[in-house]
């Protein structure tokens, strides 16, 4: 498979068309917009000069890598390849128009696969006359730098095409995780309550923004405190991904949206990308002090612990992936300090039951159930990786 087809020149598209060119691939990047197209191919030759520069890249490779990276207006040259990846829009119209599109111009046996982080993958391949070579394989932004790769197989997809999808992304020097194809799949379902409940936090005045992020980072141990995260992703972003997954999931509670959230995005205060959003991004801006209150530190960082590992027990027994892979996808796709079953073992699994069980007590809210699962578990005495 030398050939490799990119549908959009957007940062993903433009990000994976490096992963694959660098891989050895000749890579045809598409695009109906010229703009777009110039912008990719300015930000390849920049990137590719700056890893030369550092002495991350000598210079013939990145001069092979360019060489091998077309960017095309048009459609016609992809019928030499041999797999095709849209990354496009997140509207499932374009996406199926896109589609069945490609199968006119595509060999037989090329592959389509959807980098699709949140629509369902068999909507896509239904477009599809040959709905069996279709897939997800999500790559998480910026796709050079991020190591994780979920490949999500629609209920039409090959066995076969789904190994040959896992094994080329892996070449690539990829982690593969295996997902099914549900709102979300494993990273975008199993993270919501990082969001979702910190927000729930929030609006409750337990604690401001600042508060919550330091609880997260200075005991929790992750990267970035939530409203930090939502505002380098954008809160546009974040809050259509939170709500096409609550649609998604026919309206469960436990994913429904933040109006905090929709309005800051309503108000275009979108986060760092326009200079404001849960914190003020302009020079010599005021923003909040974390209160560094250990105590309600404890409460806050417990409180979303928990939520988040009874999305991932769920996910687990609602055979969404298994064990190893849920827990690779939230350390390598969203860099979370450990896994979350294994977070669960050492917290304890009855730990887990009885704070989730006070929440639910407290609230009489849906939101906070108790997975089966972890109820299960407590009974039985087991552990995630228990012997």
């Amino acid at each position: 498979m030398n050939k490799i087809g990119i549908i959009g020149a957007g940062s993903m598209g433009a990000g994976i068309a490096q992963v694959a060119a660098t891989a050895g691939h000749e890579v045809l990047v598409f695009d109906s917009n010229p703009a777009a197209l110039e912008r990719a191919q300015a930000n390849l030759l920049a990137i590719l000069n700056r890893l030369t520069e550092k002495g991350k890249m000598d210079d013939r490779t990145a001069k092979a890598i360019f060489g091998r990276t077309y960017f095309l207006d048009s459609l016609a040259a992809f019928s030499e390849t041999g797999l095709v990846i849209e990354a496009i829009i997140e509207d499932l119209t374009v996406k199926k128009a896109m589609f069945k599109q490609l199968e006119g111009i595509v060999s037989a046996d090329c592959i389509l696969a959807t980098n699709t982080s949140s629509l369902s993958v068999a909507a896509i391949a239904a477009a599809c006359e040959k709905p069996e070579r279709v897939l997800g394989i999500h790559f998480f932004n910026p796709a050079p730098l991020m190591q994780l790769v979920e490949v999500v197989p629609a209920i039409q997809t090959s066995t076969d095409i789904a190994k040959q999808a896992k094994l080329l992304i892996e070449s690539w020097g990829k982690l593969v995780v295996m997902a099914k194809d549900t709102p979300g799949f494993i990273v975008n379902r199993v993270a919501r309550p990082f969001y979702g409940e910190a927000l729930r936090i929030l609006e409750e005045g337990i604690a401001d923004v600042a508060t919550i992020d330091w609880a997260m980072t200075a005991l929790g141990g992750f990267r970035m405190g939530p409203f930090t995260l939502m505002d380098f992703i954008g809160n546009d972003v974040n809050y259509t991904v939170t709500e096409t997954v609550f649609q998604s999931f026919f309206f469960d509670p436990r994913y429904r949206p933040s109006f905090t959230q929709k309005r800051l995005s309503e108000a275009g205060w979108l986060g760092k990308k326009t200079g404001r959003g849960y914190y003020d991004y302009s020079e010599g801006a005021e923003n909040p002090v974390a209160k560094q209150d250990p105590e309600l530190g404890e409460v806050i960082f417990a409180r979303i612990l928990v939520m988040l590992i009874n999305e991932a027990a769920d996910a687990l027994y609602l055979n969404i992936a298994n064990r190893d892979d849920i827990d690779l996808a939230m350390t390598k796709g969203v860099n979370y300090p450990k896994g979350l079953l294994q977070w669960a073992d050492e917290i304890g699994i009855e730990n887990c039951v009885h704070m989730l069980d006070a929440l639910h007590d407290e609230y009489l809210e849906d939101r906070y159930r108790c997975s089966v699962l972890l109820r299960k578990m407590a009974r039985s005495k087991h552990s995630f990786y228990g012997k």
